[in-house]
């Protein structure tokens, strides 16, 4: 299973910075299922993926959809969710732009609704500041995004930029937290090798077996 296989199968609750995996789904997830025709038995030229899969993704990152103006967005959206600090590099620092700008080709159904949500927020921002967002102030940029990142609040007109901001919380909190930084920000080791130093001299004087 790879990063963009886990926006499927791992569970956020972002808003209270929270992250939370089922183990159960992520061993499911990570079977090879039983019913994918191959058109061929050849390996995969990548460990535990289908060259198809390879060649899916290769396909797709040659095309693109964001434009420069909404990618621009996202990345000062992303730093703002997950800023750099003293432990750890940014959003934008592990490449979370790629990662959602491949995210909503690979699945269609993210595209529209974050599309819409950056024309909603610059919509808004040229209402309120006479600025699309991403030309606005930080303390302008943090007025509307306190209007929109706490969902339990009274929302009113708020609602689609909320609906927008969860969508946007969430893709970039399992963009960071499966790349390089997030996971050694998360201090995840894995599987590593044990190292045998023998028995342990009190094991070896209980059973009579000093200096064997």
């Amino acid at each position: 299973m790879n990063r963009r296989d886990s926006l499927k199968f791992i569970g956020l609750s972002v808003s209270t910075g929270a992250l939370s995996v089922s183990s159960v789904v992520l061993l499911d997830a990570c079977k090879t299922p039983t019913d994918t025709k191959m058109a061929d038995d050849k390996s995969s030229t990548e460990p535990g993926r289908q060259d198809y899969e390879v060649a899916r993704e290769q396909h797709l990152q040659t095309e693109r959809y964001f434009t420069d103006h909404e990618l621009a967005t996202i990345t000062i959206l992303a730093d703002i969710i997950i800023p750099r600090d003293e432990h750890s590099g940014s959003a934008s620092d592990a490449k979370v732009t790629a990662f959602i700008e491949f995210i909503v080709k690979d699945e269609p159904e993210h595209a529209l609704p974050m599309r819409g949500g950056l024309r909603w927020l610059d919509v808004k921002c040229l209402n309120m500041f006479g600025n699309e967002f991403k030309s606005c102030t930080p303390q302008q940029q943090e007025v509307i995004i306190s209007k929109i990142a706490y969902p339990m609040l009274p929302a009113g007109d708020m609602l689609p930029g909320i609906a927008f901001f969860n969508k946007m919380r969430e893709l970039t909190a399992i963009g960071f937290y499966t790349s390089k930084i997030g996971i050694e920000d998360l201090g995840y080791k894995g599987n590593s090798p044990g190292k045998w130093e023998g028995v342990p001299a009190d094991v070896l004087k209980l059973y009579g077996l000093e200096g064997v």
